[in-house]
């Protein structure tokens, strides 16, 4: 989850910024050696592919952020998150793709970093490579399982993360619905908040807010890492460099690289990421084919569709977008209930001739479900423009009377669960609306112009 902060390595690089600030900063990078002595790694393909892993080192916070963020407990030295990016060989497209920390993995040979002991091959959930063999493992594990050969591995932990939100100012996050988890502590009313370093944290922590548990939140962390993108490339951040060297040193404080990830590496990155913007980004997540599958000794795990995921990892190695290829959509206010899943009956409420084709047609055109087929509203002329509902769908209701600015909501118990539009001569146009979620391609995809705040 703190691996947001690794990928902000590649967005703030070294754009525009002198080759001597690099250097220095490269200084402060821990070293690892994921690499070392790997053999029979899988075929290397177009595009530049690194390892983000996010551990739960929380060794450098302080005793009243502990509390207050809810981070007591002893660090599990493991992975909390793993997600891999690969950068485009035209550097024009960076796609994510979430690994579920509970993924059912079988570990290869190997010998055990803390006792030294030798461990044949044996099956675990995925963030326990990590506890059993450091970066190395991790990385062996993650190419056997997908089949994408890693060029670089970054690691961060809590502290980075907080600093680096921190010295960008913060970063905004829009929500259509509370949030609130008494695990983290994360309570955010409906609306556009702007998270400082701690609060980040709680939200990409959470996964207590509804029952999509670590599908849920990793769709949090991916809508985190487009805003973090949006805030950094819009901020003047790549052209300034006092700015710059603030935040990439407070990045890279708790920062841990393979050796090869040095000055030239941050040069090129920073130069290709220039030109990014939240709509460079697609996201992923691994397509999965059971939640709950049980394996004796280790527990519940999340077991991949053999299939599609084949199907995910051959098209990062062929250097392929994961998003389907959409027209540009308008910008949309976000609601709390898609519109696809909202059935709408239109009714004219007024002697106008086709407004209620109008309305249907506009409702329609930003999702909902209308009967395409508008009845006359009586012989009145209504002034005003009514939305009916049974009260059971009012978080429907609200959704269908934010494209519908100034109409009036009636709630009928009753009604069942189509909403009644009755066209009044107030109506002048649909407002375009989306679901907080959009919907996802064939890997769960979406774009980072898709989830930031409008």
């Amino acid at each position: 989850m703190r691996v947001v902060t690794g990928l902000s390595v590649l967005v703030l690089g070294a754009g525009g910024i002198g080759h001597a600030v690099v250097s220095g900063l490269e200084t402060g990078i821990d070293r690892v050696d994921p690499f070392k002595d790997m053999k029979n790694r899988p075929q290397g393909g177009h595009g530049l592919n690194l390892l983000l892993v996010g551990t739960d080192g929380r060794d450098k916070i302080t005793k009243s952020e502990k509390k207050k963020y809810r981070l007591g407990g002893a660090p599990c030295h493991c992975t909390d998150t793993l997600m891999l990016v690969h950068l485009s060989a035209d550097k024009q497209r960076a796609s994510v793709v979430s690994l579920p920390r509970d993924s059912y993995a079988e570990l290869p040979a190997h010998t055990d970093r803390t006792t030294g002991k030798q461990h044949a091959a044996h099956p675990v959930k995925l963030n326990a490579a990590y506890a059993e063999g450091g970066p190395h493992l991790t990385v062996r594990t993650v190419e056997e399982m997908t089949g994408v050969k890693i060029d670089h591995y970054l690691e961060v932990d809590f502290t980075s993360f907080m600093k680096t939100v921190d010295t960008l100012g913060g970063v905004d996050i829009c929500t259509a619905k509370p949030l609130k988890d008494t695990y983290t502590g994360l309570d955010l009313t409906a609306g556009t908040h702007r998270l400082d370093g701690g609060r980040a944290l709680q939200y990409v922590r959470s996964r207590h807010l509804d029952g999509a548990s670590d599908l849920g939140r990793m769709q949090r962390q991916q809508k985190f890492m487009a805003a973090l993108i949006k805030q950094t490339t819009s901020s003047g951040v790549l052209m300034n460099p006092v700015k710059f060297q603030q935040v990439a040193s407070s990045m890279l404080e708790s920062v841990r690289a393979d050796k090869g990830f040095g000055t030239e590496q941050m040069l090129q990155l920073g130069k290709a990421m220039r030109g990014f913007t939240p709509a460079s980004s697609e996201f992923a997540s691994v397509p999965l084919q059971e939640e709950g599958f049980q394996v004796k000794g280790i527990g519940s795990t999340v077991k991949w569709d053999t299939r599609k995921s084949d199907k995910l990892f051959r098209a990062l190695r062929e250097d392929r977008p994961l998003a389907p290829q959409l027209p540009k959509q308008p910008r949309a206010t976000v609601v709390g209930v898609a519109p696809e899943q909202i059935r709408v009956q239109v009714y004219n409420g007024t002697p106008k001739d086709g407004l209620g084709q109008d309305v249907d047609a506009g409702l329609r055109g930003t999702g909902f479900n209308t009967t395409r087929a508008p009845l006359s509203g009586g012989t009145g002329d209504l002034a005003r423009t009514i939305v009916s509902y049974d009260p059971r769908w009012d978080r429907s209701a609200r959704s269908l009377a934010t494209a519908l600015p100034g109409c009036e909501l009636r709630a009928v118990k009753g009604q069942g669960g189509t909403m009644k539009v009755i066209a009044g001569s107030d109506f002048t146009k649909v407002r375009q609306v989306k679901a907080e979620n959009p919907q996802r391609g064939e890997f769960g995809t979406v774009t980072g112009d898709q989830v930031v705040c409008p």
